[in-house]
C-alpha cells in the first residue's frame, strides 16, 4: 500500500465533506473537527467504543441515506432498492461466514433494537403454531387484536432469566426501567458474592424454579468468559430459548480468540450484537440465529423498527469485510492480553479488581478503596486525559448513579497501536489521579458523591504523560484536517 497516496486521500475526502458542511452550518463542521481532536487527545479506555476506519466512516456519508428499504432483501416495500439489496446483502454474507451463523439479519439500528428484535422473534416462534392454526392466518403479525387478547391469556406469564445490572448485566437484560423488563416477567442471575464470578449451579437452580421463556447471556461489565455451552444446557434443560448478547465481545469472537464453549454462535438458539465497540465497525446493531427463527427475525421491520439504514448497512458490510482479514485475528488477540496487562498493572499498585483480573476487553475497577466514588473517579480521570465510564459494581453500596467502580476497556487503545507496555504505564497514571483525589465536601459538611477534589498540577502532569504516549501512536494517521 502506498502510504502517501492514502494519506492524501483520505485526508482530502474529509477535508472536503467538512468544506462542504461549513459552507451550510459551520459549528457542525468545527464540533466535528473539534472530536477528532478531543478523540487525538486523550486516552480512550470506554469499553463500548472504538474507533472505525476511514472507510467505515465514509461508507456512511452517501446516497444509500437517502432510500427507503423496509422489507428484506427482494422483498421491500419501496421500489429502487436493488442497491440496497446489495449492500445488506454483502453484510449479512460476512456475518455468516464470521461467525458461522446460519442467518444474520443486519438492519436493527442499535444493539437494544437487535436485542428488541431477538424477543420478539422469540415470543412469535413460541406462540405462532397454535395461534395460527386457531385463527388460520400466515404469521403473527396477522393476527386480530381479538387473537392477540387470547394469546395473552394463554401465554400466561412470559419470563425472562437475564444477568443482573450490578452484576455485569446490561439494561436490555430485563432492567424494569427498560423495555425488556415491561415485557416479561425478569428474574436476575448473579455472581458469587466472594469471587465475582458466574455460579452456573445457582443460575441452574434459579432456572430450575423459575422456569423463564428466555435466559438471555452476556454482559456489558464482567471481565471473565461465560461458558456458553453450560448456559445453553440449562436452558435447554428447563425449555428455555438461550439468547447471547455478544455486543461487548463480538469482535473477540470475530477474531477467534474466543472459541469452544466461550463462542456462543454454536450454543445459542439467537445472538445479538452491536456493529462498533470490539468489532470496530459503525454504529448498528445486528441478529444471528438458527433457521428455525430467521423468518420471526427478518419481520423486525415493522414489528420492532423502522425503515433500515441502507447508508448504515453499507458501513456494516465494510466493516466485517474488514473483520475477516487475518489483521484482524492479530488485533482481537492484543485486545485481549492489553486488558491483562491493564489489570496486572493496577493490581501492582494496589487496586483492587473485580474478579481480582480479566479474561476478556475490559477491567472493573472498584475505586472505595481509593474512598471514592465511581462519578469523582471518572470526573477525575477525565480532567487528566484519560476518559473511562463509572459503573456499578456487584452488590453496589452506591447505586447505578454514583457507582463504586469504573470500567475501563482496551479495543480502542489497541487500535491505536498501543501494547503490554504502555498499559502498565496508564495503569501507573490511572492510580496516581486516583491516589491524589479526595472527595470534596457537600452543603452539608458531609463528603459529596459527586464532586472530588485534585490539584490542578497533578491533573496537569497526567495529561502532559497521556499526550506524550500518545503522540507515538497517532489517530487516523492517514488524515491530515490542516
Amino acid at each position: 500500500m502506498n502510504t502517501s497516496a492514502t494519506k492524501s486521500t483520505e485526508s482530502t475526502a474529509f477535508r472536503s465533506a467538512l468544506d462542504v458542511i461549513r459552507g451550510v452550518e459551520p459549528r457542525v463542521a468545527d464540533a466535528i473537527g473539534q472530536e477528532i481532536a478531543d478523540q487525538r487527545a486523550s486516552l480512550k479506555l470506554i469499553a463500548s467504543e472504538n474507533y472505525a476506519s476511514a472507510a467505515v466512516l465514509l461508507a456512511m456519508g452517501n446516497w444509500l441515506s437517502d432510500k427507503y428499504a423496509e422489507g428484506t432483501i427482494g422483498r421491500r416495500f419501496y421500489a429502487g432498492c436493488r442497491n440496497v439489496d446489495t449492500v445488506e446483502s454483502l453484510a449479512a454474507e460476512h456475518a455468516r461466514a464470521i461467525f458461522g451463523a446460519s442467518h444474520a439479519y443486519v438492519q436493527p439500528h442499535s444493539g437494544i433494537d437487535a436485542n428488541l428484535v431477538a424477543f420478539w422473534a422469540v415470543l412469535s416462534q413460541r406462540v405462532e403454531s397454535p395461534a395460527l392454526q386457531r385463527a388460520q392466518v400466515r404469521h403473527v403479525n396477522d393476527l386480530s387484536e381479538q387473537d392477540w387478547a387470547q394469546l395473552r391469556r394463554e401465554l400466561g406469564d412470559q419470563r425472562m432469566l437475564g444477568m443482573s445490572l450490578d452484576a455485569g448485566g446490561h439494561l436490555t437484560h430485563g432492567f424494569r426501567p427498560n423495555i425488556s423488563g415491561k415485557m416479561f416477567d425478569q428474574r436476575s442471575y448473579g455472581t458469587d458474592p466472594a469471587t465475582g464470578l458466574l455460579d452456573y449451579e445457582a443460575l441452574r437452580k434459579t432456572a430450575r424454579e423459575f422456569r423463564p421463556l428466555v435466559i438471555v447471556a452476556g454482559y456489558s461489565a464482567y471481565p471473565r468468559l461465560v461458558n456458553f455451552r453450560i448456559m445453553r444446557e440449562i436452558a435447554d434443560e428447563v425449555g428455555a430459548t438461550l439468547m447471547v448478547d455478544m455486543a461487548h465481545f463480538a469482535g473477540l469472537v470475530a477474531g477467534k480468540v474466543l472459541t469452544g464453549d466461550f463462542d456462543p454462535v454454536p450454543h445459542a438458539q439467537i445472538v445479538t450484537t452491536t456493529t462498533h465497540k470490539s468489532l470496530r465497525g459503525p454504529r448498528g446493531g445486528m441478529v444471528l440465529c438458527d433457521p428455525e427463527l430467521a423468518e420471526h427475525v427478518d419481520r423486525g421491520c415493522p414489528m420492532v423498527l423502522g425503515g433500515p439504514l441502507p447508508h448504515v448497512m453499507a458501513a456494516k458490510a465494510v466493516a466485517l469485510a474488514e473483520a475477516r482479514q487475518p489483521d484482524f485475528h492479530a488485533y482481537a488477540q492484543r485486545i485481549v492480553d492489553n486488558a491483562k496487562a491493564l489489570a496486572e498493572g493496577l493490581m501492582r499498585r494496589g487496586a483492587r479488581l473485580v474478579t481480582g483480573g480479566t479474561d476478556n476487553h475490559l477491567v472493573l475497577l472498584d475505586v472505595s478503596g481509593y474512598e471514592l466514588t465511581g462519578r469523582q473517579a471518572e470526573a477525575a480521570l477525565l480532567d487528566s486525559g484519560v476518559v473511562t465510564n463509572r459503573n456499578a459494581i456487584p452488590q453496589d453500596p452506591n447505586g447505578a448513579w454514583y457507582t463504586s467502580g469504573i470500567r475501563l476497556g482496551t479495543p480502542a487503545l489497541t487500535t491505536r497501536g498501543l501494547g503490554v507496555s504502555e498499559m502498565d504505564e496508564i495503569a501507573e497514571l490511572i492510580d496516581i489521579v486516583l491516589r491524589r483525589t479526595e472527595p470534596a465536601t457537600a452543603a452539608s459538611g458531609k463528603p459529596s458523591k459527586a464532586q472530588h477534589v485534585l490539584d490542578e498540577a497533578v491533573s496537569a502532569q497526567v495529561a502532559r504523560r497521556a499526550a506524550d504516549l500518545l503522540a507515538a501512536y497517532p489517530l487516523y494517521p492517514t488524515v491530515d484536517l490542516g
